[in-house]
């Protein structure tokens, strides 16, 4: 009877037989597969399966009897369906039987999310404790039956002392010279598998295996080092995969801990990983001959107990660190820009996720320290160009959200519990609309699920990640998921965010390489969302304001084109606009502060898009004297009497061109554009008042021109304007009230103007006349003539002043 783990005697004669068996050319003949199966990299070409031709199993979550049938006929039988449990099955290669802890290959929802425990929440809600029989249940995993497997397994090995003195000394003999031939090499690593097998029961065994951990760790580096990169010409890849997973089986884990044995882990890894194609592999064999040795057949195996030595070091301490230990070392292949690469490391995955699923212990402190990252990227491989990439990180990904919500039932605390209750319930209702397949084609709804079990480190973690998936230009379908994965998440998650700063620098550093036109539109939606809620809207506007001006097409594209609902646009226009204002309260004599040269051409990118025209007709006083003092403000500056942050620009980027002045300018034609003034544009344009406002003595003249355009063509906005400036005369520098007071003056033309108490006009004109500066002893006397000139004033007229 095969056994469930490859770690013991039965499981190490079979797999050396299967070996060794390839050596026969009659053998290699009748039972190697054909190379066109060879070329197709799924889990079958992976491992050393056959699988009968059949109609793949439609995927149920509702209920485990789905899980039942596809295990192994007959339910009934307790040994069968304890197999089907631990996910033990035959795999054939050159008809030599070889056992893998992991189910078929179209098993793809074997690890059935039973969400059945949903309605005894609606029922108790405090019933959410999670105990060792809930975890086994969800799992479709017996603990009795685990528990019989793995002491079937310890019972057996090496019958007396003198074996385990025999293996001792020939192992301690390679400690003390080298490895030459791969007959000695093969010999030293079956050796330390089959010492393994005696570690529950012989003390001197365990004492040797302890003391000579870095020793172990040493050989083992040196004869992975030994083997070439761009073939596979031997089985000691194999025998080292199959003695680390027996000693793991053993509690010996040669891959955690110290330095040298992470080095281990990364190299071993890359071993395999890094092989060519298999086309590749079977091209070399045929230039270069091997001896008997099946290299399609050899890579198969080799990768199986890769995969199997990946599972061991979670089967016996099943606990979310060695999971991220893991994932750290895979985590660059799965990003990898080679096909082959990248279907061998998901593969990988989701065969450790499928055995952490079924054996998942969860103990605190939980540390699962990249779940986000994890998250995301098996989302992306998920909508990956290569069909088997995407179908290996849909089981994968099934997998992942079984131990998601094991983990997540674990550490929230009662206080979150209707939260929980909420997430979960609203998993179980997306996850009854769709198989598996269609449920993981689609990454909007992977996001929509995971985004209720992530909180605000693990979203940031995702979010980053997503944007990564944005480089990605060799696959426009990568770009394409992360587009939808971050618009998806961002919308869902509402206003639990960190570092949104960091957020918005990927996003602004990504936007010049996205090429599609969708996807562009979804990560300036995607700024859009954080900037239109008010927790962030700040936080994004600073980030923004700190580019270099004049913004490039992407940035410009940006402000543009920000699609935000209605309620929001007047809250962020207003924030950009206190933003410019802040900078007028400042002392003339100093830097002008770069925020506002900034915040002028946000304006006018915002103007020009056209995105918030009813903020813009709404805020319309404000803008227009804002930005009337913006350009009082910049008359005579060049961008060198700016405060511009250090770094921002380089000597070559800083054009003599760009002056702050040239913003302000554009903007303020952008807005009497944008707000159907096109008549006091017209009168500006003939009279020559855009020269006029940048000249430093006939300043105020241009402003009075502008007055009274308005004031003739739209005397509603200009009564608007009038009774803004009311507050606004008396504050900020020389040039923000001088600015405010020449427009206001103008306006005082208007009849409404008399419905204005006396101390808004008489009283302050009064005061102007007694000013130090002559210009406001001007505006003064020009605006009692125009009070006096009213008709229904002349009888109540005060007696003249002068």
């Amino acid at each position: 009877m095969p056994l469930p783990y490859r770690g013991r005697g039965s499981r190490l004669a079979s797999s050396r037989g299967a070996s060794t068996s390839v050596h026969s050319p009659r053998r290699a003949g009748r039972g190697a597969p054909s190379s066109s199966h060879a070329l197709r990299l799924t889990r079958r070409r992976h491992s050393s399966e056959q699988v009968p031709p059949g109609p793949e199993p439609q995927a149920d979550f509702r209920s485990g009897k789905w899980l039942q049938e596809h295990a192994g006929g007959d339910a009934r039988d307790s040994q069968q369906t304890a197999r089907a449990g631990m996910g033990s099955r035959h795999r054939i290669c050159s008809q030599e039987e070889v056992v893998i802890p992991c189910d078929s290959d179209n098993d793809s929802g074997s690890v059935d999310l039973q969400l059945s425990n949903l309605e005894d929440i609606k029922k108790d809600p405090s019933s959410l404790e999670l105990t060792d029989s809930d975890i086994f249940d969800i799992t479709g995993l017996s603990q009795e039956s685990f528990i019989y497997s793995y002491r079937h397994l310890t019972q057996q090995g090496p019958d007396n002392e003198a074996n385990v003195e025999r293996l001792i000394q020939s192992i301690q003999e390679v400690f003390n010279g080298e490895l030459q031939s791969e007959f000695e090499k093969l010999t030293f690593l079956r050796s330390l598998s089959s010492l393994s097998q005696t570690l529950p029961y012989d003390e001197t065994t365990e004492s040797f295996i302890h003391s000579h951990i870095t020793d172990i760790v040493h050989v083992l580096n040196m004869l992975i080092e030994e083997e070439p990169l761009h073939s596979l010409f031997s089985s000691v890849r194999q025998e080292v995969f199959i003695t680390i997973a027996n000693l793991s089986y053993q509690d010996i884990h040669l891959l955690f801990g110290s330095e040298d044995r992470a080095d281990l882990f990364s190299l071993i890894t890359k071993s395999i990983i890094a092989l060519p194609s298999v086309e590749t592999l079977i091209q070399l064999q045929e230039i270069m001959p091997s001896g008997s040795y099946n290299t399609e057949c050899l890579y198969r195996q080799t990768f199986q107990a890769f995969s199997e030595m990946l599972q061991s070091l979670v089967v016996k301490d099943p606990h979310l660190e060695n999971l991220d230990t893991i994932f750290k070392q895979m985590d660059p292949w799965l990003q990898s820009t080679k096909d082959h690469e990248r279907e061998r490391a998901t593969a990988s995955m989701a065969q450790v996720l499928k055995c952490l699923s079924r054996h998942l212990s969860l103990k605190l402190p939980l540390r699962f320290q990249r779940l986000g990252h994890f998250v995301a990227l098996m989302a992306l491989l998920c909508g990956d160009s290569v069909t088997e990439v995407a179908e290996e990180a849909a089981e994968g990904m099934h997998c992942l959200l079984h131990v998601t919500l094991r983990l997540k039932c674990t550490i929230y605390d009662k206080k979150n519990h209707p939260n929980l209750r909420r997430a979960m319930k609203k998993c179980q209702e997306l996850l009854e609309l769709y198989s598996i397949k269609q449920f993981y084609s689609c990454p909007f709804k992977i996001a929509q699920i995971f985004e209720a079990f992530l909180n605000s480190n693990e979203l940031f973690q995702f979010v980053m990640t997503t944007l990564d998936g944005l480089e990605n230009l060799k696959h426009p379908c990568t770009q394409k998921s992360a587009g939808e994965l971050l618009i998806t998440m961002v919308k869902n998650a509402e206003s639990r965010f960190e570092k949104v700063p960091e957020i918005m620098g990927v996003i602004c550093a990504r936007l010049s390489i996205i090429s599609q036109p969708r996807v562009r539109r979804q990560i300036i939606n995607t700024v859009s969302l954080f900037i239109s809620r008010p927790k962030y809207t700040d936080i994004v506007i600073g980030h923004l304001l700190c580019h270099p001006v004049p913004y490039d097409r992407h940035l410009a594209e940006l402000w543009r084109t920000l699609e935000v609902e209605l309620p929001s646009t007047t809250w962020i226009l207003w924030r950009l606009l206190r933003k410019l204002q802040k900078c007028h309260n400042e002392p003339t004599h100093e830097k002008m502060a770069y925020v506002a040269v900034a915040a002028t051409d946000a304006l006018y990118e915002v103007f020009v898009g056209n995105r918030l025209q009813a903020a813009t007709f709404r805020l319309f006083p404000q803008l227009l004297m804002t930005l009337l003092i913006q350009i009082h403000h910049s008359i005579g500056l060049t961008m060198s009497d700016v405060a511009v942050p250090s770094g921002l620009y380089t000597e070559q980027e800083m054009s003599s061109e760009v002056t702050p002045l040239c913003f302000a300018i554009q903007a303020t034609k952008s807005l009497l554009l944008r707000t159907l003034c096109w008549q006091e544009f017209n009168i500006m344009e003939k009279n020559k008042g855009w020269t006029l406002l940048e000249g430093k003595e006939c300043h105020l003249q241009g402003v009075s021109l502008l007055a009274n355009a308005l004031l003739e063509r739209n005397h509603l906005l200009a009564h608007k304007v009038m009774y803004l400036l009311v507050p606004l005369l008396n504050r900020g520098n020389d040039k923000h009230k001088l600015t405010s007071a020449g427009f206001f003056v103008e306006l005082l033309q208007s009849p409404v103007a008399r419905r204005l108490p006396s101390i808004y006009s008489i009283v302050r004109l009064k005061d102007w006349l007694h000013h130090g500066n002559r210009v406001f002893k001007f505006l003064a006397l020009r605006g009692l003539r125009y009070l006096i000139k009213h008709q229904d004033m002349v009888g109540r007229a005060p007696r003249p002043l002068i």
